[in-house]
This record gives C-alpha cells, sequence and structure tokens, in this order.
C-alpha cells in the first residue's frame, strides 16, 4: 500500500478518517488496524495522552466495525418485564 502524500492526509483530515494534522489515517482497514497499534505505543512511551488515543481507537473501530461493549446497566434497560 501506498502512503498517503500530504495532499491525501489533509483530505482524509477533513472527511473525518485522519487526525486534524493528517497523522493516523483510518481510511482503509489496514491502516485502522495500524493506527490502533501506533496511538497505543505512543501512549505508552508518553507522547500522546490516553484521550488523544481513545479518539483514535474510535475512529479506528468505526472503520472495522467495531462496537462498544454495553455495560451490565445499559443490557438491563433493553430488557422488559
Amino acid at each position: 500500500m501506498v502512503p498517503p502524500n500530504a495532499a491525501k492526509r489533509r483530505r482524509l483530515a477533513r472527511e473525518g478518517k485522519a487526525n486534524k494534522d493528517g497523522g493516523y489515517p483510518t481510511d482503509t482497514r489496514g491502516r485502522a488496524v495500524a493506527a490502533k497499534g501506533r496511538a497505543k505505543q505512543a501512549v505508552k512511551k508518553g507522547r500522546m495522552s490516553k484521550g488523544e488515543e481513545g479518539k483514535i481507537d474510535a475512529r479506528a473501530n468505526r472503520k472495522l466495525g467495531k462496537r462498544k461493549k454495553k455495560s451490565s446497566k445499559d443490557r438491563l434497560k433493553d430488557v422488559t418485564f
């Protein structure tokens, strides 16, 4: 896969598929998985906050089709008696 150039990174950022600076693109499945891994590494090294990692993970999870797990309270709301 060819890495995106500066113009494509800016376009991805406008579309909400990358950070505002064009970093961590999540336009394809492979890039989404890589963005999650790189974000985790950056947090571990202290270059990124957990909140910023959460935003990247959420964007990547949307691309990967993963949903947030429901808590036990949310599951009980779905049950009717």
